[in-house]
C-alpha cells in the first residue's frame, strides 16, 4: 500500500438534479453548496446513466451500465446486483482501503452485500441532519488507512417534510407547467434543498476540523433529475443531468474551476481508482476524468448513453446525447410521461391536463442547441434522417458492446408477491 494515497468523501442525495444556486437556479438557498462550488470543480454537463435511484447508483458505484450490473429497477422492488458485480468499496480494497456507508443506501435490500468495511444505515431512515452528526464523529477519528466514506441522504426525496420556502419566490423551470401548484411545489422542494444543504455544510466544517481535511478528495453528487413531471423517470435533460462538485484535497494545492465537457456517473469508479493509483478492470464500462481534474483535455467528442427499464412498471428506453442531438428510443408503447406514484399524487400534476397520457414517439430526436427544452421532435422530419440515423446506429453498437439484453427482446422483471411480471403500472394505477 502506498501511504499516501489520498481519502474519498462522497456525499450524495436525492433527487436533485442541478437544482442549487451555483447552477444559477434562482429562489433556491444552497450557500454550502455554492460555497464548496467555489473552490471546487463544477461539472456543467454531468449526466446520470438512469433517471431512477437504483439504477443510476448502481452505475455510479460499479462503473457500469445498469443493464450491465444487473440492478435496471428499484432495489425494494427485487432488482439487485449480478452476483459477480464489484463495487467500488470492493475495487479500493486491494490498495488498502477502508470503506464505510453512513446514511442512505437504494442498491440492494441488503447494505451487508454492498462490499463496505463498515455499515451505519439505521432504519428508520435519518434525516440528513442526523446523518451529518453521524459522520462528523465519524470524520474525529483518526485513521492510518486511506478510507472511502459514503454519506447518503433520503432528502430531496418527496414527500417534501421540511418547512417550504416562499412560493412567490419560486421560478419555474421551463419544462414544468406555471401554476400555482408548481410554485407550491418547488417551495417545498427548495425547503428540502435548504434542509440537505445545511447537512453538507456541517460535514464539510466537520472535514475541515479533522485530521483528514488535508488528504481527501470531496465529491458531491446525486442520482438523477428531481421528482417532477418530464423530469426523474425520463430521459428528458431534466431528468439526466446532475449535480457534480469534486473538490481536490487540500495538500494537492489545486484549484477547481468549470468543467463544460459532459461526462456520466459511470465514469465516477474509473476516476476513483485512477486518483487512488489503481488499476481500471476492463469490465469497467465507464471513463476516468481524471485528466479534467488535473486542467487536462479529454478526447475524443462526448457522447454520453443512458436508459430506463422499469421504475414501478416495465418502461424500457433507451438514449444517446450526442453532436448536439439527443435520440431516444422506446421499445414499448407507453405514455409520453409515465408518472410515479409519487409525482402523480403532486401539487404540480394536480395543476395539469391529461396530454402526456397520449402515446409515446417510438422514436424522438432532439436539436438541443435550438430546443433545449426537448419540445420539438424531429424524427420523422426528413431534413433529420442522416441523424437520426446516425444517433440510432450509435445506440446500437453501444449496446451490444455492453451487453444491453434488450435488443434480444423483452426483460423480464424479478419475481415479487402480486406482480404479473412485465406488467406496467401507468401514473400510480396498474
Amino acid at each position: 500500500m502506498q501511504p499516501d494515497r489520498p481519502n474519498f468523501l462522497l456525499v450524495h442525495c436525492h433527487d436533485l438534479g442541478t437544482e442549487l444556486g451555483a447552477y444559477g437556479r434562482p429562489g433556491v438557498q444552497s450557500p454550502s453548496l455554492d460555497a464548496l462550488a467555489a473552490t471546487a470543480w463544477r461539472f456543467d454537463n454531468a449526466f446520470c446513466t438512469a433517471p431512477q435511484c437504483s439504477p443510476s447508483r448502481g452505475s455510479l458505484f460499479t462503473g457500469r451500465y445498469p443493464h450491465a450490473n444487473g440492478l435496471m429497477g428499484l432495489a425494494h422492488l427485487g432488482w439487485e446486483y449480478h452476483p459477480d458485480e464489484r463495487t467500488l468499496p470492493a475495487l479500493l480494497r486491494p490498495g488498502g482501503y477502508r470503506s464505510a456507508l453512513i446514511g442512505l443506501q437504494h442498491e440492494s435490500a441488503d447494505p451487508a452485500t454492498l462490499g463496505f468495511d463498515e455499515v451505519h444505515s439505521p432504519e428508520p431512515k435519518l434525516g440528513a441532519e442526523e446523518v451529518a452528526t453521524h459522520t462528523a464523529a465519524w470524520l474525529t477519528v483518526p485513521r492510518r488507512e486511506p478510507f472511502l466514506l459514503t454519506v447518503g441522504f433520503t432528502e430531496t426525496h418527496r414527500p417534501f417534510t421540511h418547512p417550504p420556502l416562499e412560493a412567490d419566490h419560486a421560478t419555474v423551470p421551463p419544462y414544468l407547467p406555471d401554476h400555482p401548484g408548481t410554485r407550491e411545489d418547488l417551495a417545498a422542494f427548495h425547503g428540502s434543498v435548504k434542509v440537505a444543504d445545511a447537512a453538507v455544510g456541517a460535514i464539510l466544517d466537520a472535514l475541515d476540523r479533522s485530521p483528514h481535511a488535508d488528504s481527501t478528495w470531496v465529491v458531491f453528487t446525486t442520482d438523477h433529475g428531481p421528482a417532477f413531471p418530464r423530469a426523474k423517470g425520463t430521459l428528458y435533460d431534466p431528468g439526466l443531468r446532475v449535480a457534480l462538485l469534486v473538490r481536490p484535497p487540500r495538500r494537492s494545492g489545486a484549484v477547481g474551476g468549470v468543467v463544460e465537457r459532459a461526462v456520466s456517473l459511470v465514469d465516477f469508479v474509473p476516476t476513483v481508482l485512477e486518483l487512488a493509483g489503481l488499476a481500471v478492470p476492463s469490465r469497467v464500462q465507464g471513463r476516468s476524468f481524471a485528466p479534467l481534474l488535473r486542467g487536462e483535455p479529454m478526447v475524443p467528442a462526448e457522447v454520453v448513453y443512458a436508459e430506463k427499464t422499469s421504475h414501478r412498471g416495465y418502461d424500457p428506453m433507451r438514449c444517446v446525447r450526442a453532436l448536439g442531438f439527443k435520440y431516444i428510443r422506446s421499445y414499448e408503447t407507453r405514455p409520453r410521461l409515465v408518472l410515479p406514484t409519487d409525482i402523480e399524487a403532486s401539487p404540480t400534476r394536480r395543476g395539469m391536463d391529461d396530454e402526456h397520457l397520449r402515446p409515446r414517439d417510438p422514436e424522438e430526436l432532439y436539436d438541443l442547441e435550438s430546443d433545449p427544452d426537448e419540445q420539438c421532435n424531429l424524427a420523422s422530419d426528413p431534413a433529420y434522417a442522416v441523424i437520426r440515423s446516425r444517433l440510432g446506429a450509435a445506440l446500437e453498437r453501444w449496446q451490444r458492446a455492453t451487453g444491453d439484453p434488450l435488443i434480444h427482446g423483452p426483460i423480464a422483471e424479478p419475481p415479487l408477491p402480486g406482480r404479473t411480471t412485465g406488467a406496467l403500472v401507468q401514473n400510480g394505477r396498474p
